[in-house]
Formats: C-alpha cells, structure tokens, sequence
C-alpha cells in the first residue's frame, strides 16, 4: 500500500483502516472483542495511594503495558497535592473515555475535527464521606458534560456523534449505570 493511501486512512489520528478491521474481525468473532482491567493499588501513607497497570487481557490473550499512576489529595482534604486526586482521575478517565469516541466515530464518519474539548464536573457533600450525615450521598448525584466540537461535518453528524458516544463510551456507561461491584476482605 503506498504512503499516500495510508494517509488518507487516518482521520483524527485514527487509522481508519485498522479500526474497521479490529470491528469486522470482533463481529465475525465475539471472544475477540472480550477485555480485562485490571489495576493493583498500593496506599503509601497519608492520603497519598500508587496505582499500577501490568498490561490487560483481549481475546484471550495478555498484552504487557506498565503504568504507574500516583493519586493524592489536595491540602485542603489532608493531602499534599502532589498529584491530582481520585476524583479528577474518574473524571478525567471519563473524559478521556468519550473523547476516543468522538475521534474515532468522527473518523469512521469521514468528519475531520479541529476542535475537541469536554469538561465535566459535579459536587461531592463531604458531610457524606466523612459520614457526618448518613442521608447525604457520598458520592456525586449528578454530573454534568459540555463537548465543544468542531470539524468539516455537519450539525446533523455531530449530533449522531454525540448521540452514538452517549450510547457506547464504556466509562459513560460505567458512570451513568449501577455496576455490580463485589469484595472479598483478606486481613493479614
């Protein structure tokens, strides 16, 4: 395939031509397309955790990739704030998460971008957490989104995009539905 046809497959940073494959080849056969995540968490004192990604499964099979990510607290909530805290990684994860599928559904599309950029934020009553008040949630209630988006596409596209996103992001998913989350406590 000459360098000319190649460019052309690639939209948004998305090789088009790869991600119509990795799709055809999960529609043809679905264990291909089953993943698993998995992050070991190390607390290193105070409010202050290390995270630790060594690679995550597809297909069946391993792929090694090692990450560490480091989490803290702002001063304010007895941290150092060395490094952003666990809710602006959820946050940020969630963004992130999205935004790969406004590039890569845009790029299927045809649509190049020249603009994407998504904020979100919420409140957290810390009277829940610090399980002052029990009737508090302790945890978000609600989140709110804006996407800015800008490209050669239509008003109609962008909002399929939008539309498509809300419908297969994971994290959107993860957030906005109830996730069974099971625990096993092991005391040593």
């Amino acid at each position: 395939m000459s360098t000319d046809t190649q460019e052309q497959t690639v939209v948004n940073g998305i090789n088009i031509t790869a991600l119509r494959q990795v799709i055809s080849d999960i529609a043809a056969n679905p264990d291909a397309g089953q993943t698993h995540w998995k992050v070991s968490s190390r607390w290193e004192g105070g409010t202050r955790t290390d995270h630790f990604v060594d690679g995550f499964g597809i297909g069946g099979q391993k792929v090694d990739r090692q990450f560490q990510i480091q989490i803290d607290e702002p001063c304010e909530l007895c941290g150092t704030n060395e490094f952003a805290n666990p809710q602006e990684y959820l946050i940020a994860a969630t963004n992130a998460c999205m935004m790969v599928g406004y590039a890569s559904v845009a790029a299927v599309m045809g649509v190049t971008l020249t603009k994407l950029e998504l904020e979100m934020s919420g409140d957290i009553a810390l009277r829940g957490f610090l399980d002052i008040d029990r009737s508090i949630a302790p945890g978000y209630e609600r989140l709110h989104y804006t996407v800015r988006i800008a490209g050669d596409g239509t008003p109609e596209q962008f909002t399929k995009m939008h539309e498509v996103v809300q419908r297969t992001s994971p994290n959107y998913y993860n957030i906005s539905h109830p996730i069974e989350l099971t625990s096993e406590l092991v005391v040593e």
